[in-house]
């Protein structure tokens, strides 16, 4: 059901200085309200104000993911080539000669992998003291 918009057709107006209106700017900055005026009248009217928070632990995590992601599309990029190379071999030597290769992109992978896991965990750990429990509670 749609909700009836209620027009606002009250003026009120108040003087600050600019000072005080460079403070109101930096606090409404801060908050998900998208207007000066519709923070205020939160404010005012004791509505609910949210303050966007940041979490600086949670910032560099994604980061490490963005650079492990580029990685994994890297190890996945040349694990595909080396399957197509598979694809087109005739003779046994040419296949025991993948086999090689292809042990080395394996070990690449498992070691990204097993990367992944321990910042992982690391990163559960630094949450579970945050918390003051185990996260999946």
């Amino acid at each position: 059901m749609k909700q009836e918009r209620k027009n606002k057709d009250r003026l009120v107006a108040f003087r600050v200085s600019k000072t005080e209106f460079e403070k109101l700017v930096k606090f409404q900055k801060a908050t998900t309200c998208h207007k000066l005026s519709e923070y205020i009248r939160n404010v005012v009217l004791r509505d609910p104000v949210y303050v966007k928070t940041r979490n600086l632990s949670l910032d560099a995590f994604v980061l490490e993911i963005v650079a492990l992601r580029n990685q994994f599309k890297a190890v996945g990029f040349n694990f595909n080539q080396v399957v197509h190379k598979l694809h087109t071999l005739q003779e046994i030597s040419e296949f025991k000669v993948w086999l090689l290769v292809n042990e080395k992109h394996k070990g690449q992978l498992f070691a990204k992998i097993k990367e992944l896991q321990d910042r992982m965990n690391q990163v559960y750990e630094l949450w579970k003291n945050e918390l003051g429990r185990p996260i999946d509670q």
